[in-house]
């Protein structure tokens, strides 16, 4: 009796759910997700800042599929590695474009490098947000369709210059930089723009280069020494596998004056390979740390260390978050995923909060660089210290 009741209720169950699917309609089909093509330097030269600045913009994906994604769809990064090197980055790019469709492009810390994607992105028609090249030439260069979430090399050198002839009193300088790399050349010259302007032409006591992909200067420590009068502090602009085998080298040689870099020494590389050094700062985009700096920097932290067990090893992870978060505030403001929707949806960002600095942009293509504070960093015993939030108070045009 029981056996017949249960065959019984399987057969009127399966008659209802019958009933049921021949009158219910079909369901919608999912939407498809945006895709977001990143190319970052995830092996190469600048590995050290490439995958800080990927596992930044992994946590915002994150965070924007957790709260909806973008436009009520999910948010999909297509990952490639540049390899840090140019052709690489555009062959990359042309695959995300043609063969993924992706609808937006991230990533790249190098100005080089985002010389060699931006063109692709812009015949294409593609929105792209380079993740933490410096150049304030690059948009221009590029075209409209290219914008930075990092300032330009014309604010952070200005930056240093104002913060070593104010704040430390000096009033000579050495410069050396790394000859073949658009970021040292443009950062050397912009240094030597705004230090003019403060101390006069005479106060650059030397200025002296190496090869790119030879770090080795015994040759130019010993011309810096050889000189009738030692400079107050030096501004050494280098790569940042280099920045820790350069500054090694000055301080092992008994120069102890202060070192000045950019944003390349914010890798955890300089102290490895310098050891525990003083008196070495360096211009970045922010200070991350679980105490000090912004309430965004704090905030963004705690996200890192919950989601990769560490601390950022440095500002990069925060302009590859930020990178994503204005494409996605652009693309929600614009109600779509057209490139040239999204392009003039970004030119009218304002003040949006970001870990690396609030983004302001406009239609002029010298706009499309941020206008930011800079952090510069002291390195202390081997640790890097926040000595403070500057704004430059003139920065040379680009």
């Amino acid at each position: 009796m029981r056996k017949c009741q249960i065959l019984l209720g399987v057969i009127l169950v399966g008659a209802i759910v019958a009933g049921g699917c021949r009158g219910a309609a079909p369901a919608a089909p999912a939407a498809a997700p945006i895709k977001i093509g990143a190319v970052f330097s995830l092996t190469g030269e600048l590995a050290s800042i490439g995958n800080p600045d990927v596992n930044g913009a992994k946590i915002a994906v994150e965070e924007l599929n957790a709260a909806g994604g973008i436009l009520g769809r999910t948010v999909e990064l297509v990952l490639r590695d540049s390899k840090t090197d140019p052709e690489t980055s555009s062959i990359a790019g042309t695959e995300l474009i043609e063969v993924q469709n992706v609808d937006a492009m991230i990533g790249l810390v190098d100005s080089d490098l985002a010389l060699a994607l931006g063109p692709v992105c812009q015949r294409a028609g593609i929105p792209y947000v380079s993740s933490g090249a410096t150049s304030p030439k690059l948009p221009v260069q590029i075209g409209n369709y290219f914008f930075m979430v990092a300032f330009g090399d014309n604010t952070q050198a200005a930056a240093a210059g104002e913060y070593a002839y104010n704040v430390l009193g000096a009033r000579t300088v050495y410069v050396l930089w790394e000859k073949g790399i658009e970021y040292t050349t443009v950062l050397a010259e912009y240094f030597q723009t705004r230090w003019t302007e403060l101390a006069g032409e005479d106060s650059i006591l030397l200025v002296d280069f190496y090869l790119q992909g030879d770090p080795n200067v015994p040759g130019q420590v010993t011309k810096l020494k050889g000189l009738p009068e030692q400079p107050d502090v030096l501004f050494i602009a280098s790569e940042p596998d280099d920045t820790g085998v350069v500054v090694k080298q000055f301080r092992d040689a008994g120069i102890t004056q202060p070192i000045f870099g950019g944003d390349a020494y914010d890798t955890p590389l300089l102290v490895e390979v310098a050891g525990p050094i003083n008196d070495v700062y360096f211009t970045t985009h922010s200070f991350l740390a679980a105490e000090g700096g912004t309430e965004l920097a704090r905030s963004f932290y705690g996200k890192y260390v919950e989601a990769y067990g560490l601390p950022p090893e440095n500002s990069f992870a925060a302009l590859g978050y930020d990178s994503v978060m204005v494409m996605a505030k652009a693309m929600e403001e614009a109600g779509s995923t057209d490139g040239a929707a999204v392009v003039a949806a970004l030119e009218k960002v304002k003040d949006l909060p970001a870990v690396g600095g609030n983004l302001t942009y406009g239609a002029d293509l010298a706009q499309h660089t941020p206008l930011k504070q800079v952090a510069i960093i002291k390195v202390v015993n081997g640790e890097f210290t926040l000595a403070e939030m500057y704004a430059p108070e003139s920065v040379p045009a680009p």
